[in-house]
């Protein structure tokens, strides 16, 4: 009878200590977090809440900013490094804005991607 408990008491210790390398060995939710860079999932149309501005950013790290009616008020390029995205239009200015939680914050505006 003794032997049969030590016999189920190693089984269950070898069990206990795979168990515990396999969840050790499993990456974290901030491992497997990917930047936008890296998702690319910032290629798109963001709106703000209202739709009044609209920014197209485009796979060649260009993109196209509609405001209310006006279509293509600025273009230009943009650099996008972790979730952090740099603008440049097409006559020098410049502004950013970070990605967080899905939501582009840019020059104190909120935009929201368009599915």
């Amino acid at each position: 009878m003794k032997t049969k408990q030590l016999v189920r008491a190693g089984i269950l210790a070898t069990l206990m200590i795979l168990l515990i390398q396999c969840k050790s060995n499993q990456p974290t939710a901030m491992e497997t977090k990917q930047t936008m860079q890296e998702s690319k999932e910032y290629i798109g149309m963001w709106i703000t809440a209202d739709g009044y501005i609209r920014h197209n950013l485009l796979p060649e790290n260009r993109y196209d900013e509609a405001r209310g009616k006006r279509e293509s008020a600025y273009q230009g390029s943009y650099k996008v490094t972790g979730d952090h995205i740099d603008y440049k239009d097409d006559t020098g200015f410049t502004a950013d804005g970070d990605f967080r939680d899905g939501i582009l914050y840019h020059a104190g505006m909120v935009l929201y991607k368009q599915k």
